[in-house]
């Protein structure tokens, strides 16, 4: 079994979701209304037409928030977009510059840059194919006779229209953008020195000195909490031009705001989640101004309810998100989903069986032999979580793997 799988399988029987996107998928049930809404009305329209959006996915403890997150990432993967997830238990949210790294890291640049350099390409009416590895597209037009001075302008112009003029790009990330995909294309080419001081800046590199980046032609101005924003959005827009129909942003284990003591991951302090809670509520204020960007935050619903460290303790994003709290049936335009509440209007008896036969299966074809739920146990399941302060997803994971009678 392979390392994935093995990590698949140790999740599984620990409760969580697996990472593993076979296993994933091979134990999924229920969701596909929420998936296809989703995928008909922002991943094939909304976000590729120019849009952004925010949704918080919430749930109590073990409602599958996890799970559905990881389906959802791999839907827009398929429809083209490029993915980034991440945990609030990981990554310190509360610094706005943290998340902009987080989605730099995953995006990988080089691909990104890579696709903006072939649209360059093919809008000088060249097959990008038709470069051999490692040849630039200054290289193949030499071959041909064609590397004089106009063609040098040519591409410079391009870059330009692309990155540095374009007014939807932080001026400083258009640069580097411009710097990097030159160098792709062979003009102008830069010293390896310099790509990867241009690399360091963007990922925010405290080791990059003003005076080393000023040499560049750019502002000596770093990667700060004030223009993170402006970078992940720039970001955004790069990723378009290269070629994707835009970028999605998973944070998952938002609940992890609560934790300034106990648990694992990152301790947030008062001050901290107070800033987590602000920079959610800039990046509310100003999604509107995004394009082709897309965020989802998977929260427990204590998060929302909890009156001394929950969202309602932070006035400035509790009025922007407490109307969404008061619906009484599931909304998928809503910003706020909420998954109890779709699995109570779309869940049934089959559902839940099914959901226990898939993961019995899954497990037995891993090497842990298991089998199937009685009628009798998925209705006592459903009783259960009427009342019960964890998910179905949970419960009838914990009763398949510890057996009928397990006390979830």
């Amino acid at each position: 079994m392979t390392e994935a799988k093995n990590a698949a399988l140790e999740a599984l029987l620990a409760g969580r979701a697996p990472g593993d996107e076979e296993t994933l998928a091979r134990i999924s049930t229920g969701i596909d209304s929420l998936k296809g809404f989703l995928r008909e009305h922002y991943f094939q329209s909304y976000i590729p037409a120019g849009g952004s959006k925010i949704k918080f996915l919430c749930g109590q403890p073990g409602s599958g928030k996890t799970h559905v997150a990881g389906i959802l990432k791999e839907e827009a993967a398929r429809e083209g977009y490029l993915t980034v997830s991440f945990s609030a238990r990981d990554v310190a949210i509360h610094d706005f510059r943290e998340i902009y790294r987080a989605c730099l890291a995953q995006s990988g640049l080089d691909r990104i840059l890579k696709g903006c350099a072939e649209k360059i390409i093919r809008g000088m009416n060249v097959d990008p194919a038709a470069l051999s590895e490692g040849q630039t597209l200054m290289d193949y037009l030499s071959e041909r006779g064609e590397g004089d001075v106009l063609t040098r302008n040519e591409i410079r112009s391009a870059l330009r229209k692309l990155f540095t003029r374009n007014p939807r790009m932080d001026r400083e990330f258009a640069a580097c953008c411009s710097l990097l995909t030159g160098d792709l294309l062979g003009h102008p080419v830069l010293e390896p020195a310099n790509r990867e001081l241009i690399r360091g800046w963007l990922n925010g590199d405290p080791a990059v000195k003003a005076g080393q980046i000023r040499a560049l032609g750019m502002t000596p101005v770093g990667v700060t909490k004030f223009n993170a924003r402006h970078l992940l959005r720039s970001l955004a827009e790069a990723a378009r031009l290269a070629g994707y129909q835009g970028l999605l942003v998973i944070v998952d284990e938002l609940e992890g705001l609560m934790n300034s003591k106990d648990g694992n991951g990152i301790k947030y302090t008062r001050a901290r989640r107070e800033d987590a809670y602000e920079s959610i509520r800039q990046l509310i204020d100003e999604i509107d101004s995004m394009r082709y960007l897309m965020f989802i935050f998977c929260l427990d619903r204590e998060l929302m309810d909890n009156e001394n460290v929950g969202m309602k303790t932070y006035q400035a994003l509790w009025l922007r998100v407490q109307n969404e709290v008061v619906g009484h049936r599931f909304n998928g335009f809503a910003d706020i989903l909420n998954l109890d509440r779709y699995e109570d209007e779309n869940w049934n008896a089959g559902t839940i069986a099914e959901m226990a036969e898939k993961l019995a299966g899954t497990l037995t074809e891993m090497g842990i032999p298991k089998a199937p739920l009685a009628e009798e146990t998925v209705l006592g399941l459903m009783n259960r979580a009427a009342y019960g302060a964890m998910g179905l997803p949970y419960m009838v994971n914990r009763a398949v793997v510890e057996g009928e009678k397990a006390d979830v």
